[in-house]
C-alpha cells in the first residue's frame, strides 16, 4: 500500500492556489463538476481571504511526473471551534451550492493514487493539534479516496444522503431573457443579494457569480424587467452542461436529485485507536 510520504502538504493560501491551477488537467480528465474546478475553488479561496472565520486552506498532493499535473489532490480547509479542529473540503461550508448532484471531488487518477491521497489526508489529521473531526460532504458514490480513507480510520462513517435539484420551468411561466453577458449579471445581482438572507452567503454568491460570468460560465435567466424581475435564475454552464444554481420566483421548483456521499469521523485525538480484535 502506498505510504503517506507519497503525498505532500501545502498549507499557505498562495500555494494552495497554485496547486488548484496545476490540478486543472486532472479535473478535466476526471470530469470534475464545476464546483470542484479552478474557478469555483478560487472563489472559495478569495472568500476565505476576506472571512478568516471560514478557516485555513490546505492541499494534499500526490505529484506526477515533473512539470505534469498531479496524480491526486485534495483541497481542504481546517476550521477551529475553540480547541476542536474540523477538517472539511474547500468550499464545503460556503454557499449557496447548486444541488442535485455531487459538488465535490477527491481527485485521483487511479486507485493507487487514491490510496496515496488517503494516506496523506490521514497523516494530515494526525498532525493537527487537539481533538480533530473529519467532515467531508458532497462526494459521488464509489469515490475511491473516500473508500480508502474510511479503511484507514476505524471510527469513520460513510453515509449516503439524497440531494435535491433546482428545476428550471421558467419558460412555462412567461417570456424569459437568457444571457451569459456579465453586464446582465450586474443588472440583476442587487436583486439576488437582497433576496439572500445570510451575509456570508451573499458575499460568496457575489464573488462566485462574477468570476464565472467573467469566464462565460454563468447564464442569467430573467422573467420580467431585470431591475424588478418576477423570477431570476443563475445557472453554471461548462460546455453543454447547464446546472441551475440559485434562483427565486415562480417557474422554479425542486425535485429529488442524485445521492451524495459523506465521510465523517467524530472528534477525538489522533491517531485513532486500532479496531479491537485478536490477531
Amino acid at each position: 500500500m502506498p505510504d503517506s510520504t507519497d503525498a505532500r502538504l501545502v498549507s499557505d493560501r498562495e500555494g494552495v492556489g497554485r496547486e488548484v491551477r496545476a490540478a486543472g488537467p486532472l479535473m478535466g480528465q476526471l470530469s470534475a463538476p464545476v464546483t470542484a474546478r479552478e474557478p469555483w475553488l478560487t472563489a472559495a479561496l478569495n472568500h476565505g481571504a476576506a472571512h478568516r472565520w471560514v478557516g485555513r486552506p490546505l492541499a494534499v498532493v500526490v505529484d506526477g511526473s515533473p512539470g505534469g499535473p498531479p496524480l491526486a489532490a485534495a483541497f481542504l480547509r481546517v476550521r477551529r471551534r475553540g480547541p476542536l479542529a474540523v477538517l472539511e473540503l474547500l468550499g464545503q461550508s460556503v454557499g449557496p451550492l447548486p444541488g442535485g448532484r455531487p459538488t465535490a471531488r477527491l481527485l485521483a487518477r487511479d486507485d493507487d493514487a487514491a490510496e496515496s491521497l488517503a494516506a496523506g489526508i490521514a497523516a494530515l489529521l494526525g498532525s493537527l493539534r487537539g481533538p480533530v473531526s473529519l467532515r467531508l460532504a458532497g462526494l459521488p458514490l464509489g469515490d475511491p479516496t473516500a473508500r480508502a480513507l474510511a479503511a484507514r480510520l476505524p471510527t469513520s462513517v460513510l453515509a449516503n444522503t439524497r440531494s435535491s435539484r433546482l428545476v428550471d420551468d421558467l419558460d412555462g411561466v412567461g417570456a424569459v431573457e437568457r444571457s451569459r453577458d456579465a453586464r446582465m449579471l450586474e443588472r440583476v445581482l442587487p436583486v439576488a443579494l437582497d433576496v439572500q438572507p445570510d451575509r456570508h452567503a451573499r458575499d460568496f454568491l457575489r464573488v462566485a457569480a462574477r468570476l464565472h460570468a467573467a469566464l462565460g460560465q454563468l447564464e442569467v435567466a430573467v422573467l420580467g424587467a431585470p431591475a424588478r424581475p418576477r423570477a431570476l435564475l443563475l445557472s453554471l454552464v461548462v460546455g453543454d452542461d447547464r446546472w441551475p444554481w440559485w434562483g427565486t420566483g415562480p417557474g422554479l421548483r425542486e425535485e429529488m436529485g442524485a445521492p451524495l456521499v459523506g465521510l465523517s469521523v467524530p472528534a477525538r485525538g489522533w491517531p485513532p485507536l486500532a479496531r479491537s480484535g485478536g490477531r
